[in-house]
């Protein structure tokens, strides 16, 4: 049976009396693969942050991983949340190598220094770099990569700890398409392993949903205008109403297409 790792309980943010999210009830089980859809200033990103235990909601109560935010210790709960970001890439050196970028997760450290890794981790480093189609990028520095490597290589640092919950702030944007295609084929096949972990993935382009993502919500706002199944979620009536204008969804294979719908 599956586990909640995830579960939000009137949960607000306010920020210089502005509302960022307002009032979110949402949980998440191990084996669900969400997608997060909303326009720019919607509360996506800061609901991610919550969920990556980086930030505390001004209302509310937030368990992650089964554990209370404000009760817990985050720097025991961090490493088991993987967490790929442009932030987080902005942090790591441009000359750390490949496989020095993915290894250091293991501290939750961007930038080998003098750390002390075993077997095993240059052993996973090694297979996670294979498993994300960088095998023989080990030695290549991070900043002259492509910006479609440089994301594998971010989801690749985010699940070499194996995590428990694995979250995604815009892991396909800036990419052309097919840098965007491949990553999204890649990420559809670890979405549907019932071994990987539970997946949050923002994205503002229903495009870049991946195939074996099973549930979507909705943001507007700072408020969820619809969560569930995506079968049930995300429909052409509920993108309408968070985006503002008439917009038609269509499906094939798994893989969505959103327009403005004709008049």
């Amino acid at each position: 049976m599956a586990s909640t790792v995830l579960e939000f309980h009137d949960v607000s943010v306010v920020r210089d009396g502005n509302p960022i999210l307002d009032s979110i009830t949402w949980s998440v089980g191990s084996d669900e693969r969400w997608v997060i859809l909303g326009p720019n200033g919607a509360g996506k990103t800061t609901l991610l942050q919550i969920a990556a235990a980086a930030m505390h909601p001004t209302k509310g109560t937030a368990d992650v991983l089964q554990e209370a935010l404000g009760k817990v210790d985050v720097f025991e709960l961090r490493p088991m949340i993987g967490f790929a970001s442009t932030a987080m890439a902005r942090k790591i050196p441009k000359n750390e190598s490949v496989l020095d970028t993915v290894l250091t997760a293991a501290y939750s450290v961007t930038g080998r220094w003098n750390e002390e890794y075993e077997e095993i981790d240059l052993r996973r480093a090694h297979r996670v770099l294979k498993e994300w189609g960088l095998e023989g990028f080990a030695e290549r520095r991070f900043g002259s990569l492509s910006d479609g490597e440089q994301k594998r290589v971010q989801i690749a640092r985010s699940v070499m700890t194996d995590p428990e919950l694995l979250l995604l702030d815009e892991p396909a944007a800036s990419l052309d398409l097919g840098a965007r295609e491949e990553l999204v084929g890649l990420l559809g096949g670890y979405a549907s392993s019932p071994a990987s972990p539970a997946i949050i993935m923002v994205t503002h382009h229903v495009e870049e949903i991946p195939p074996g993502f099973t549930h979507a919500m909705l943001l507007a706002h700072g408020k969820i205008v619809t969560a569930g199944p995506l079968a049930e979620a995300l429909t052409s009536e509920a993108l309408t109403e968070t985006f503002g204008i008439p917009i038609e969804l269509t499906e094939r294979d798994q893989r969505y297409a959103a327009r403005a719908a004709a008049a």
